[in-house]
């Protein structure tokens, strides 16, 4: 008989639930290098933006990993992911319950006589129940992917927060020296307009050449504004990924004096498993499979154990009685009116989710590298033409200023040298500023130091 009912219950296992259909993803395969070529590379510092070698930088990037409300969020999140592996885990284990109760009554006995009595009944209760097909182990499992991705998750919003950060700052100090550079010329163009009204005055130049340098001094005026309301909103946005109200930011070294950080080196097989948003998209992936794998099952009997233990004292009686009683039962689903059906096919749809899901990371992982790679090695080259450049209008305002001195060309000739140098200092400024964050980009593309894997209990040491 019991070899009757074990072949019954692997039967019944063998057909957990319906077939439900999910969609077949194909697997992202890594390229066996990088599309651009990135020179000579550096290790992939944990800390990385150390490597600009600015403490200010620094400063301020660890105080946004301390205080960033977001980051806060996400540790929430894992608290709350813990505290359901905790439940799948407890659900394991069997339940013990004490309870006790007392009553004073008066009744009639059939000899007509009045009854009273004090009575107490303390009693024990314990279930548990067996699983059979592994139901609760799939939740469990479930759980613990869930409450690992919640951990991956925390890590991919500190590597976005450290980038975002450290890109501010250099967007700030870009900001300052292109400040810097427009009130230099705005100081000389003061200086410009001062000599074109004491020429016009005196006869020497005409009234036309007066009105060029007032035109171009308040086109130079309009530049300072301008650049003062980007520093305000980038120190705005800096406090706040620090967890602070709007205020001034705390300055280090000037943008020329930012050191270069090396290209990160990493090979394309190395990415999946270095960055946390792919981590963290594996790790839901595995958690819905088990989660469909629960939800299968949930179709085949449940198999419960019950056992109760007390004792019943009365003044009725001479001495208590001793209170027991220990039982099973086997409940299986019959009819539900799909209930069972519709969570087993949300489940599969769930897992579909996480699988385009990963690929979706995966893919876009990929092309973030290849984009910041290109973006470096660019902009690099773009840097070094636009200080050329620069370096050649200088020289040509220097002879235009002279002739213009010694009366050999008009005004003019000046005013576009002035001009024209002063556009290639702002997009010279603007390059090293975007050179600068391109690397930053590329640190958060390869992973940032945040080194996921994917092992059997937890994932490896990652976050600062």
């Amino acid at each position: 008989m019991i070899r009757a009912a074990s072949v019954a219950l692997l039967l019944l296992a063998s057909c957990a639930g319906p077939a439900v259909e999910t969609a077949s993803v194909a697997p992202v395969a890594s390229p066996p290098a990088w599309r651009t070529d990135a020179g000579p590379v550096a290790p992939l510092d944990r800390d990385w933006w150390q490597a600009f070698g600015d403490p200010a930088l620094t400063a301020l990037v660890e105080k946004a990993l301390a205080n960033n409300p977001d980051i806060a969020i996400a540790a929430g999140r894992i608290r709350e992911a813990r505290a359901n592996l905790d439940l799948a885990r407890a659900q394991m284990l069997p339940a013990i319950d004490a309870g006790i109760g007392g009553a004073r009554s008066r009744s009639v006995s059939a000899f007509g006589q009045p009854l009273e009595q004090n009575a107490l009944q303390p009693q024990l209760q314990a279930s548990y129940e067996i699983d059979l097909f592994g139901r609760l182990a799939d939740q469990r499992s479930a759980a613990r992917d869930a409450y690992l991705a919640s951990e991956a998750a925390r890590d991919a919003v500190r590597l976005s927060v450290a980038a975002a950060t450290a890109s501010g700052y250099v967007t700030l100090r870009g900001l300052d020296a292109r400040l810097e550079v427009a009130r230099s010329t705005l100081a000389a163009r003061t200086e410009s307009l001062r000599i074109a009204r004491s020429r016009v005055s005196r006869g020497y130049s005409p009234k036309l050449e007066l009105q060029q340098a007032e035109a171009e001094y308040e086109a130079t005026a309009q530049i300072v504004p301008q650049i003062e309301l980007g520093i305000a909103r980038t120190e705005d946005v800096l406090s706040t990924l620090t967890g602070e109200t709007p205020q001034a930011i705390a300055r280090g070294l000037s943008l020329d004096a930012l050191t270069e950080p090396a290209i990160p080196a990493g090979l394309p097989s190395e990415l999946l498993r270095r960055r946390p948003d792919v981590a963290q998209a594996e790790y839901q992936l595995a958690a819905t499979d088990k989660a469909l794998a629960a939800a299968r099952k949930r179709f085949l009997p449940q198999v419960r154990l019950t056992a109760a233990l007390g004792a019943a004292f009365s003044t009725l009686l001479q001495d208590p009685i001793t209170i027991w009683s220990a039982g099973g039962s086997v409940l299986a689903p019959i009819f539900s009116g799909g209930r069972l059906t519709a969570q087993a096919e949300a489940a599969g749809a769930q897992r579909d989710q996480a699988a385009f899901a990963y690929r979706r990371a995966a893919l876009t992982a990929f092309r973030e590298v290849e984009d910041a790679l290109a973006a470096a090695a660019r902009l690099d080259e773009q840097a070094a033409s636009a200080q050329r450049q620069r370096d050649a209008l200088a020289e040509g305002l220097r002879l235009a200023t002279n002739r213009y001195r010694e009366g050999y060309s008009p005004y003019l000739e000046q005013l576009d040298a002035q001009r024209g140098l002063l556009g290639a200092q702002l997009s010279l400024l603007q390059v090293r500023t975007d050179a600068l964050t391109a690397r930053i980009q590329l640190y958060q593309a390869m992973g940032g130091g945040w080194s996921m894997c994917m092992p059997d209990a937890r994932p490896c040491e990652s976050t600062p």
